[in-house]
């Protein structure tokens, strides 16, 4: 069964490297596993028990097994010298045309992935609660590409996003009417996603990624 596991799990951190499969993705049924691995489908059901208890996988009685975000391989961080101003220009230059791609080739599953963090980030309670939600709403956009080399990327950069430097800057310049502001402009981003508006999702997020540069480097 250790063999069968190996190869379900290759198979899994394949599709995350070639952007086939992504948190949320549906994975093929035991009877497609039991033909790709030339496996029983007793040992596809114990490989997936074993995924499952790792967290790699959820599996939905009647819908199927779908993959999570802890099959996604780690990135290596950002460099620790990196300021507050190279990770906003580096977010202006990468993040409006990975919204503007997700507009087009985003699934439903990305889109009520994306839904979901938004809610989340209008419901949070503080400071490090919004943070937390910002930061997932933002890689559910870069996700919805399903581009592993893509992903590689933005972890990168989003890594930054919790270097000491960058988190007391965002809580010096943070308050209850920005996050309120910042929640109505991923509102909006969400929205022209939803329009399939490709051109709305580009604009929306350089938008709103410059206002979030202007209230962090005080260019108001």
């Amino acid at each position: 069964m250790l063999a069968v596991e190996r190869s379900l799990r290759a198979l899994l951190e394949q599709g995350t490297q070639d952007g086939t499969l992504g948190p949320g993705s549906k994975l093929p049924t035991e009877r497609d596993l039991v033909e790709r691995l030339s496996a029983p489908r007793s040992a596809i059901r114990r490989a997936l028990e074993v995924l499952e208890r790792d967290g790699v996988v959820i599996r939905h009685v009647g819908r199927g097994t779908f993959l999570t975000e802890a099959a996604l391989p780690p990135a290596d961080g950002a460099p620790p010298d990196t300021s507050p101003a190279e990770i906003m220009q580096v977010r202006l230059l990468i993040e409006p045309p990975v919204a503007e791609l997700a507009a087009r080739v985003a699934t439903q599953a990305d889109l009520d992935r994306i839904a979901e963090c938004l809610h989340g980030g209008e419901g949070s309670e503080g400071f490090e609660d919004f943070e937390a939600w910002d930061a997932r709403l933002h890689r559910a956009i870069a996700l919805a590409v399903h581009n592993g080399l893509l992903i590689s990327m933005f972890d990168v950069m989003n890594t930054a996003r919790s270097l000491p430097v960058w988190g007391s800057l965002k809580r010096r310049t943070s308050s209850p009417e920005r996050r309120l502001r910042y929640h109505e402009e991923h509102a909006a981003i969400v929205e022209a996603l939803r329009d399939r508006d490709p051109t709305g999702a580009r604009d929306c997020m350089r938008q709103h990624l410059q206002n979030v540069s202007d209230n962090l480097l005080g260019r108001h």
